[in-house]
């Protein structure tokens, strides 16, 4: 009978990958043994640190996008005015008002209040459930059309006989 048994398939002797004799002690060494082409290094990037990802000496594309105006449109006094109006006319309350437009009743109280980003479709729907009609926020590009016309009221395009996308007129 065998006095050890070693089971079939583990090894449990130690695993040395390389000898501590060949590892250089001082960097002098390390360069030396670089030189010749032995010993071969990686430049790893950003290792051991985060300091990389915060580095703050670069503009990045995010902080030039947040140097523009992040402001939304809101809706306009006159509007707000008048679903108020018009609403208080017709002897309804915000809530009764939101429940006929399927609206939640703080969509109204924002609409009312100058604080909700202007949407049509709800305007319209407001409209029809009040029956009157209700200023509609203006766009930005309003003040260029008007410039374009003339003291007829046609547009420069309209008296050159130009027609919208199209080609001119057949006369």
């Amino acid at each position: 009978m065998p006095t050890s048994y070693n089971p079939s398939g583990q090894d449990w002797a130690p695993v040395v990958t390389g000898s501590a004799a060949s590892r250089p002690k001082s960097s002098g060494a390390l360069n030396s043994l670089r030189r010749a082409g032995l010993v071969a290094s990686e430049k790893r990037h950003g290792a051991g640190g985060n300091s990389s990802a915060h580095n703050s000496s670069t503009m990045s594309a995010r902080k030039l996008e947040e140097t523009d105006e992040l402001k939304h449109n809101k809706v306009d006094k006159s509007l707000s005015k008048a679903i108020m109006q018009a609403r208080m006319a017709k002897k309804m309350t915000q809530k009764d008002l939101a429940t006929a437009i399927n609206e939640k009743p703080q969509v109204v109280a924002e609409y009312e209040n100058g604080k909700a980003i202007p949407n049509g479709q709800i305007i319209v729907k407001i409209e029809r459930k009040l029956g009157c009609k209700l200023p509609r926020p203006g766009k930005k590009s309003a003040a260029k059309s008007t410039a374009a016309k003339t003291s007829g009221g046609k547009s420069v395009a309209a008296q050159k006989g130009l027609t919208r996308g199209g080609p001119p007129k057949r006369r």
